[in-house]
């Protein structure tokens, strides 16, 4: 598939304009969409895949949250749980109603894209058609939990977990997700009741990436180390923090154990 990045470009920046990139939330998500798709370029570079293996790899990210813009405009928000699944809406918005043709006119590559959208934010992939479908769909997904830890670390917690300070400062990590995150994998949304344990949910997703050049790229950005210098009031929560960097620092340090 050789993949017109100008055009697919063009075609991704007509249909944002349609909503308000002035608003903060949809300026986040333009820029996040970029972000995702130069790593996803980034680490499929790392594979030694072709070039246009790295084209159709950066163009995974740049569909990726075609759904997170209709969800903000008719839901008021980014949390799926409180509205839909944005990643089924993304692939839907491409491939039911037809904008993947605004992007390219080959199809030899929609049912990869597909795949890639549609699961990019679920707890597990399920099984795919082929390895090459699997591969790319880890790609994206590697760059969007990369990203995720930035978002983290340049908004205001408060506004990403819709809290207010005193209780972003004064609440635990519930018990079920401090033993979740000891077992090294992404902790399920059902068992977040705090504030903290969503912020101990994003710092979990480290433990799912599947590159080595996707754990390289998280030392090197740093934001990792700042999402776990949280600062609680407190005295459980720091404690709780101080095992969390000290157990993810030797994750990080070691590889996967």
């Amino acid at each position: 598939m050789n993949i017109d990045r100008g055009k697919a470009e063009a075609a991704f920046r007509d249909y944002v304009s349609h909503y308000n990139a002035e608003e903060e939330k949809v300026r986040l998500k333009i820029e996040h969409t970029f972000r995702v798709a130069g790593l996803c370029e980034q680490i499929a570079r790392s594979l030694g895949l072709e070039k246009e293996e790295q084209d159709l790899a950066w163009f995974t990210g740049l569909l990726h949250d075609a759904g997170r813009f209709e969800q903000l405009k008719n839901y008021g928000t980014f949390i799926d749980a409180d509205s839909i699944d944005h990643a089924e809406y993304g692939a839907q918005i491409l491939f039911e109603q037809g904008k993947i043709r605004d992007y390219t006119e080959d199809a030899s590559e929609d049912t990869l894209l597909w795949n890639a959208v549609r699961y990019h934010s679920a707890y597990r992939i399920p099984d795919m058609p082929d390895e090459r479908t699997e591969r790319f769909c880890h790609i994206l997904r590697d760059a969007d939990k990369i990203d995720i830890l930035k978002v983290n670390v340049d908004f205001p917690p408060e506004e990403i977990y819709n809290v207010s300070s005193q209780e972003l400062r004064s609440c635990p990590v519930s018990e079920a997700v401090m033993e979740a995150f000891y077992e090294e994998h992404a902790i399920l949304r059902s068992l977040k009741r705090t504030a903290a344990d969503h912020l101990v949910g994003h710092i979990s997703l480290v433990f799912e990436l599947q590159f080595p050049e996707s754990r390289q790229i998280v030392k090197r950005q740093g934001y990792l180390l700042k999402l776990m210098d949280f600062e609680s009031q407190n005295p459980v929560t720091r404690e709780q923090f101080r095992k969390i960097r000290a157990y993810m620092t030797e994750y990080m340090e070691c590889g996967n154990r």
